[in-house]
């Protein structure tokens, strides 16, 4: 398999160039040269396998030469021993239609560990057979960086450096990034929202001279082994309601696209999805796009679900590749005038063919509270704030057929949100009680470029 920029000026690599390089030298993102496509016998033939014996069949046409399927076995085992619950992704019924895939189960409480612990170990593998090293620079709203920070925490030939916006996170997420002392592990947070740090690491893939100093890597859902880690459960829980012989629907809370995305990948790869449910916050530039064509990013809206708090969301230009016919010189063009201008209009056909796969809603604060109480009273279930805009969408399809909402977070990582909503004050599990008591360690800085670099190359091994 061949990776391919979404802007065709970057070079053409294999899955371990691709892993390693992030996003493309182009300022695009990497994507398959084309979609692997099962049978609906090698679909079938995966229902009833553990977890990691089916991440190995979805994952193992993407590898190439570069990770056969011992070392897939291997790398997922690993990855996923260290997961509280043996099913990896357990599947929870709210009512007749609607259940809970519960993809938090990982060492941060996040969906993030399923990708980062699996990329954490994939990094390493790469980085011990050819003796290189590599400088990782990522943004986050909250949850990709603690899930990135313990998946590469003492991991030989890494260093991180993450960005996540001062006071914008709630602090269970930031005490897990900033209480991890690990000497490759450096936490900043930019006086800015998301948005600023996100473009902030584009901008030092993109600056040739910071870039050429430092072996630059990214583990945000840019990074197309991360999102591919990802498609394996849509597989797992589709198989478990049914698939290949009954489509099953899937609402998805999403500020970056990246989790919605995998399962667009999931479609392609031949699984019977009937539809995907893009649920956003009050930072709604995703519904806007899919509803009515409108990609124009307005200001962020700080909410009590900050990891969607975002305006402008990576991975939908991957999408947007699919839609355009892979024609990467225009979508070059169009995303170069959306850096600019921050507007952006999808062609009616385009918008059209989205929603042959594609819906959204919009979900405020009041729905979101309302949809967590719904779930403790008449489930006994205790959702965090995202997850809650995720079912909040799903209750609003007509659709009949099985319907699952991804359960992104454990309630825990936003207790105000939660008693506030629900009166109930969510505790932490176990192996996390004594986190409010941790040291922590992380530095403020402007969100400016020459401060973030500047205060990088202070630190990083150069090339």
């Amino acid at each position: 398999m061949r990776y391919i920029s979404t802007r065709g000026q970057a070079a053409i690599l294999d899955f371990r160039g691709a892993t390693l390089a992030g996003l493309a030298s182009d300022g695009g993102l990497y994507v398959p040269e084309h979609w692997p496509r099962f049978t609906t016998a090698e679909i079938a033939a995966m229902a009833g396998l553990p977890y990691v014996e089916v991440a190995v069949r979805v994952c193992r046409p993407f590898t190439g030469d570069c990770l056969d399927e011992a070392a897939l076995r291997d790398i997922f085992t690993r990855a996923y021993g260290r997961f509280a619950h043996a099913a990896v992704v357990p599947l929870k019924q709210l009512d007749h239609r609607h259940f809970l895939a519960e993809i938090f189960h990982g060492p941060t409480l996040a969906f993030k560990d399923i990708a980062l612990q699996a990329l954490g170990l994939v990094f390493e593998r790469f980085l011990a057979e050819s003796g290189a090293h590599v400088t990782v620079i990522g943004a986050t709203s909250g949850d990709t960086g603690s899930a990135a920070i313990d998946a590469l925490a003492g991991r030989a030939g890494v260093e991180v450096y993450m960005l996540h916006p001062h006071g914008r996170v709630s602090e269970v997420q930031r005490r897990q990034m900033t209480t991890v002392l690990d000497g490759n592990i450096h936490n900043i947070a930019i006086e800015g929202n998301f948005d600023d740090a996100q473009a902030l690491v584009k901008a030092m893939f993109n600056d040739a001279a910071f870039a050429g100093r430092f072996p630059l890597a990214a583990v945000n859902s840019i990074n197309w082994a991360r999102l591919l880690f990802q498609v394996v459960y849509y597989f797992t829980t589709a198989l478990s309601l049914g698939a290949p012989h009954r489509a099953v629907a899937y609402a998805v809370p999403t500020g970056n696209f990246g989790d919605v995305f995998a399962g667009y990948v999931a479609a392609q790869m031949g699984l019977p999805i009937e539809r995907l449910v893009v649920a956003t916050n009050e930072n709604d530039i995703l519904h806007r796009a899919l509803s009515a064509g409108d990609y124009s990013a307005g200001q962020v809206r700080p909410t009590d679900s900050p990891s969607m708090d975002i305006q402008v969301s990576s991975n939908f230009e991957r999408l947007l590749f699919d839609l355009a016919g892979r024609d990467a010189a225009a979508l070059a063009a169009r995303m170069a005038e959306f850096e600019a201008t921050k507007q952006m209009r999808l062609p009616e056909d385009q918008r059209a063919a989205a929603a042959r796969l594609f819906s959204s809603a919009r979900v405020d604060a009041a729905a979101m509270a309302e949809t967590m109480g719904w779930a403790l009273h008449q489930a006994g279930e205790l959702l965090d704030p995202h997850t809650a805009i995720g079912l909040a969408a799903a209750r609003r399809d007509p659709g009949s057929g099985p319907m699952v909402t991804l359960a992104t977070a454990h309630s825990a990582k936003f207790p105000a949100a939660v008693a506030a909503a629900t009166g109930v004050t969510p505790a932490l599990p176990a192996r996390l009680a004594d986190l409010m008591n941790r040291p922590e360690r992380y530095d403020v800085a402007p969100a400016q470029l020459q401060a973030i670099e500047a205060y990088i190359a202070q630190r990083a091994r150069p090339r």
